[in-house]
Order: structure tokens, then sequence, then C-alpha cells
């Protein structure tokens, strides 16, 4: 034990604890919450030591983000104040938040102009998008058009394109477009896909990775 102000708790206990009040991002972490935790675990599979990622905001890029915790040499650029802080006591992670506006309860998403000014300024190696909709011919979308913005900024700064979605984003189609399929490298996401869809995006020469 180890005292605090106004008590005591555990030597170690993490003193960030991610939004717990936030019903909103509690309730949608919830959904599909085990089928997201193995899609972070491949997607945390793919980064090397030595390179830069970027992690927009989202609750299955939140969990690529806590698979590489315990790692070192990666650099991550995020848009994603949860992400940010979650990786902040990581002393061995080099974490950059963009800043810009926070316009959407529970979304912890930074988007405007300075969070696009951010972005443009920064090459990553690879990005891990996560949208509310991924679609073999319309590609990925979002719902807001100012958050698809920093999304596209990202992937125009990146040298690989990688959606996490799980199965219930695959076939749907936002409002707001991210990026064309031709610009996707790789689709991560659960059993529950289509087979069609996955012939679908195959065809289309995206490589998708089924967990």
């Amino acid at each position: 034990m180890r005292r605090t102000h106004g008590g005591a708790k555990l030597a170690g206990q993490a003193q960030y604890q991610p939004f717990r009040f936030d019903s909103s991002f509690q309730e949608r972490e919830s959904r599909f919450s085990e089928e997201k935790r193995r899609i972070g675990i491949a997607a945390a599979e793919l980064i090397q030591e030595r390179e830069t990622i970027g992690l927009t905001a989202g609750t299955t890029t939140t969990q690529v983000a806590r698979c590489i915790r315990h790692r070192s040499g990666i650099q991550v650029v995020t848009n994603a104040v949860n992400i940010g802080m979650e990786l902040s006591n990581q002393p061995r992670l080099n974490v950059t938040l963009v800043g810009g506006t926070m316009r959407w309860a529970g979304a912890f998403s930074m988007t405007g102009p300075i969070a696009l000014e951010a972005v443009s300024g920064i090459f990553m190696d690879k990005v891990f998008i996560g949208g509310t909709g991924i679609d073999p011919v319309h590609g990925a979308t979002a719902i807001e058009a100012d958050e698809a913005a920093v999304f596209r900024a990202f992937v125009r700064q990146s040298k690989q394109t990688i959606i996490v979605a799980d199965s219930s984003k695959i076939g749907m189609v936002s409002p707001a477009l991210i990026c064309p399929i031709q610009q996707i490298q790789k689709v991560i996401t659960d059993q529950g896909i289509d087979s069609a869809m996955l012939d679908a995006f195959r065809a289309a020469g995206v490589e998708v990775i089924v967990v």
C-alpha cells in the first residue's frame, strides 16, 4: 500500500481509469468487446519497433493502443484524447497527441484546422483507422465530416492504411468519406464477416485478416 491524498491504494495500481464516468464511451466499448480485443491484438502484431504509427479516435483503435502498452521504441500519433491519456504513463512509447477541437461527447476526437495542420506535418509508417463503415465499393466512411477530414489526413501521411472494424461495420456506408477502397491495404475484422463481403474485399486487392 502507499498513501494518497484522502486514503491509500495498492502500490503499482494505475491511477488513470479511462473515462469511467462517460457512459456513452463505455456503451460503445461494450459492443463487440471481445471481437475488438482480438482485433486490437492482431493489429498490434503488425507494428514493428522504431515505426511511427497513427491511431485515429475510436473504441477499436483504443484496443490497439492497449495492446502496445508494454512495447518500446514506437512513435504513436493520435487525435484521440483517451488514447493519449492511456499511453501517457508508458515511458518507452513516444506519444504525440494532436491539438484541435472536441465537438462530440464521448468521442474524445480532436478535429478542425489545428488537428489537420498537426497531422499533415508528420510522416507515418502505418495508420490504424476505425470508422462507422467499411465497404468494398465505397471504402471507409464516418458520420462526421470534420472527423473524416482528420482521418483522411492520417491516410495521406501514412505508407499503409489499416482499417480495424468489427463485423457490424462491414458493408456499412456513412455520409463522410475517409478514403476509397484503393487506399486501403488491410482490414482487420472478426469472424462475423459475411463470406461474400470477404471475397469482395479480396477482389478489390485488400488483405483481410479475420480473427
